[in-house]
């Protein structure tokens, strides 16, 4: 009953925590990798830190239409993904020297929690499969 309440407070996906921490970790690649003059590796670390906030976006309103969670956790796992891919890239440009250690760490730090928080919802999802929760 909590969960149903919850998940009826929730109508867009700006709501979700998860999308507003993936937006943050978002803009904060783009920030920290502005300047950057390795473009293969700017692109790759921008594409991947969008796909973990468009895949939450878009999961959470295919759903809501179809009310089927089976397509927003498919969504969220390919965020989830995405979220793995940042946090990989993160050794990388702690390994090229764009990043000292500390700076690295403290992102892949926020992609592990924010990957955690995708992964208990998923969890929540699958557990809830098959209950209208958002009617």
């Amino acid at each position: 009953m909590v969960l149903r309440t919850l998940v009826m407070a929730i109508q867009r996906f700006e709501d979700l925590i998860i999308w507003r921490e993936s937006r943050i970790l978002c803009s904060e690649v783009y920030s920290i990798f502005r300047a950057n003059k390795d473009y293969s590796f700017k692109d790759q670390i921008q594409r991947a830190a969008v796909s973990v906030m468009n895949n939450i976006a878009e999961g959470f309103d295919r759903s809501k239409v179809t009310k089927d969670n089976k397509q927003f956790i498919s969504f969220l796992n390919i965020a989830n993904g995405s979220c793995g891919e940042v946090k990989s890239m993160f050794y990388l440009a702690q390994d090229l020297e764009y990043l000292s250690i500390d700076e690295a760490e403290c992102f892949r730090n926020k992609c592990l929690s924010l990957s955690m928080k995708i992964s208990a919802l998923i969890e929540t999802l699958q557990e809830n499969n098959g209950q209208n929760n958002r009617s």
